[in-house]
């Protein structure tokens, strides 16, 4: 254990599989005492069970981001268990992919709901005990889909984009507070949802490569890579990174620009 994170008490939702389980195996690995979130509740409790910390690194409750305050609670018990919050990472979220005039209002409620109106009721439940206790990190998982759009996945990019305004928006008005708000930009990761995907298709080898193949180095990236990037945005060792973006896509993006 390097204990990079040692003295971080972290809220992280969307913390029962995927990306915000690798985060949450990676910040205990660093000594970092987490309270995690998830509105999938029996799966939350095999996760926390399977997870391997101290005595007390550990919180975790059953709530969903759309809902204020539920969030408010959830950020007042963890307090309780672990301690005033100094870092949050907003990791929940949820893909909706259509075409504009084919979505419904339903499924652009719950795109905003999830994506941005999730984040921000964290942020804002946290917010004033960092402020109080001197300073604290904030990190939103975005997604390469925050700055390019691709055809049929509206309203999702949407989202997206406003997660970024919201990222810098609040960066530069607690900037002076002691507050560093950034955002991680995923590409396409190794996700069950990823693996299910593939698996929709008649070839899911086919589908796989297919997918591998779009990128510079013929590979995707693993949620570990994803939770190592996200374990050193809400560390010490960039003091100075603030209203940023960090992309992580092996320069995929990078190549659709060019092309």
């Amino acid at each position: 254990m390097v204990d990079r994170l040692f003295g971080k008490r972290i809220f992280l939702t969307g913390a029962a599989q995927g990306i915000g389980l690798a985060i949450a195996e990676a910040c205990l690995a660093e000594g970092a005492r987490l309270f995690l979130v998830d509105r999938d509740g029996d799966l939350l409790d095999r996760t926390v069970a399977g997870l391997s910390a101290p005595q007390g690194h550990i919180g975790h409750t059953t709530a969903d981001v759309s809902d204020g305050a539920a969030i408010a609670d959830a950020v007042t018990r963890a307090e309780g268990e672990i301690g005033p919050i100094n870092a949050l990472i907003n990791n929940a979220g949820m893909n909706v992919f259509s075409t504009p005039l084919e979505a419904t209002e339903e499924e652009w409620n719950r795109n905003f709901d999830v994506n941005v109106k999730g984040a921000w009721n964290c942020s804002k439940a946290a917010l004033p005990g960092m402020i109080e206790n001197g300073g604290g990190t904030i990190l939103n998982i975005a997604s390469t889909h925050s700055f390019t759009i691709i055809p049929h996945t509206f309203p999702y990019p949407v989202a997206k984009h406003a997660l970024l305004g919201l990222t810098r928006s609040l960066a530069l008005e607690y900037a002076a507070r002691g507050i560093r708000v950034n955002a991680l930009a995923p590409g396409y990761v190794e996700t069950r949802k990823v693996i299910d995907y593939w698996n929709s298709f008649p070839d899911p080898a086919a589908a796989r490569a297919k997918t591998m193949a779009l990128h510079p180095g013929g590979g995707i990236a693993s949620v570990r890579e994803i939770a190592l990037a996200a374990v050193f945005m809400i560390s010490d060792e960039c003091p100075f990174m603030n209203a940023a973006c960090l992309v992580v896509d092996g320069g995929l993006s990078q190549l659709q620009h060019a092309l």
